[in-house]
């Protein structure tokens, strides 16, 4: 893939600015309003003003409210000209059950950000695959607003430039890296969700960079997403795999672990791999720009992604 041809073809949102006003909605599970509020105000002590969507501290079962009253909030930020981004409360599980129905001529016509990650991935990939918005895998931490996870988000956000990740080694994911280089969009997150998504909200992949990462959950249930995600052709033409964090996962009664599955089916693709990737679940994570160019090198153990200006290859 072109580099400079996949910056022009993505929708880039203007950064914030001192003033601005954004929102956090539910598209997915009911938050915890008293974490909620604590991230606003880190968000306050950034500049920005927060409001909530009508619905966001909704609860019916695992979802956030009906459907319709999560889509409507969401769509109504979307469609806000005052919002300038709008923050997912959290994952958990439903924002692919209204991924397919967003605004996206909202976005085309004012495009802001949208941040999230885990189940929201799947509202990440309908945006990149409907109106190729740059959209952000991350989140605010419930935290001081001088952790380094909220301060590599407010960077991103306010300033613009580049994102650098450099591989941990004391990340499980860290003994699958290869070697060599490849560039393309950086595309993917939640490994559940992107599984979820395939055959009508996920992006095609071919010349992308897939981005994976995925917490407590069988092994088995490993295998069956990569396995469908391989033989129905979804992984085809992909340019490189990062890996982010595999957390909560226990070995299968076998010996078996996630890394050795994830091993096995990556290694078929014949792409350079980087993992150890500070990305998903785990401690420390960080945000990254989702949709944007990027830079994988898997033998210098760095994951460079654009957001205001093209990679050199």
């Amino acid at each position: 893939m072109d580099i400079s041809s996949a910056y022009r073809s993505t929708i880039m949102p203007p950064t914030l600015m001192p003033g601005d006003k954004v929102r956090f909605v539910s598209p997915a599970s009911t938050p915890d309003r008293d974490s909620v509020l604590r991230r606003a105000k880190i968000l306050e002590g950034w500049g920005l003003r927060v409001d909530f969507g009508e619905h966001a501290f909704e609860k019916l079962s695992f979802l956030a409210g009906k459907d319709d009253d999560r889509l409507a909030d969401f769509n109504a930020a979307l469609g806000d000209p005052e919002i300038r981004a709008i923050f997912a409360t959290r994952g958990g599980k439903g924002s692919y059950r209204i991924a397919d129905r967003l605004d996206y001529g909202a976005l085309r016509h004012d495009p802001k950000f949208v941040v999230g990650f885990s189940d929201i991935t799947a509202l990440l990939l309908a945006l990149d695959r409907n109106c190729g918005l740059v959209a952000v895998h991350g989140s605010v931490m419930d935290e001081s607003g001088s952790h380094p996870t909220n301060m590599a988000l407010r960077r991103l956000l306010m300033e613009g430039g580049g994102v650098l990740l450099t591989a941990r080694t004391n990340e499980n994911t860290a003994v699958l890296t290869t070697g060599g280089r490849a560039s393309g969009r950086l595309i993917g997150g939640n490994l559940d969700t992107i599984a979820a998504c395939a055959g009508w909200a996920l992006p095609k992949l071919d010349g992308a960079i897939l981005l994976l990462e995925a917490v407590e959950m069988q092994i088995g249930q490993v295998d069956r997403q990569l396995t469908m995600l391989r033989k129905a052709g979804h992984l085809d033409g992909v340019a490189g795999i990062a890996v982010g964090q595999f957390t909560g996962f226990r070995p299968s009664s076998g010996g078996l672990t996630v890394i050795d599955l994830l091993r096995d089916h990556l290694e078929r693709l014949g792409v350079p791999i980087l993992g150890g990737l500070p990305v998903g679940h785990g401690d420390d994570w960080l945000p990254v720009p989702h949709g944007a160019p990027a830079l994988l090198d898997a033998s210098g153990g760095t994951l460079t992604v654009a957001f205001r200006s093209p990679l050199a290859a």
